[in-house]
């Protein structure tokens, strides 16, 4: 294992299962202040992280779960991207894909803290009624959505077909 693999081990330990939800004031891609344990604190929801916006990596991640959305709700499922972007630049990267979700403009870095983030990396969490259920610690770019999906069916068994 090379040096850089083992500092980025350490540096992106994450929250463990079962963590609650970190109790923070956040600030959305509008400028609105969000109480970051309330919008995790009931149903599903997928919170993931992506170094910078509009970058293509982030960008597909981000489209995965954007193209996914109606199954997504279909399932009960929310989603929250969360990146170190100030607002203006996520309002922008939210308008120019049509991301159907809310954007966290982490620019102090107080939310990838809270995750226990020592550099920003993509992760991903889906936290169930205020804990997490599962989480990825080296989320994927173009299979978020699918990543997301399978996480579902192993915790609560494949939606139904009618």
């Amino acid at each position: 294992m090379s040096l850089a693999t083992i500092i980025t081990s350490l540096q992106a330990n994450g929250l463990d299962i079962d963590s609650p939800a970190p109790d923070l004031t956040v600030t959305d891609h509008s400028g609105e202040s969000v109480d970051l344990s309330a919008l995790l604190g009931t149903g599903k929801v997928v919170v993931f992280f992506y170094p910078m916006a509009d970058t293509p990596g982030c960008t597909k991640q981000a489209c995965s779960l954007r193209d996914g959305w109606a199954t997504l709700q279909e399932r009960g499922v929310s989603i929250i991207g969360v990146s170190s972007d100030r607002p203006k630049a996520q309002k922008k990267f939210k308008d120019k894909y049509a991301l159907p979700y809310r954007l966290i403009a982490d620019t102090d870095q107080a939310v990838a803290k809270a995750f226990g983030m020592g550099r920003w990396c993509r992760q991903a969490y889906l936290f169930i009624d205020g804990k997490v259920a599962w989480r990825d610690l080296s989320a994927s770019t173009g299979r978020q959505y699918e990543d997301v999906i399978a996480a579902l069916d192993k915790l609560e068994g494949p939606a139904s077909e009618e």
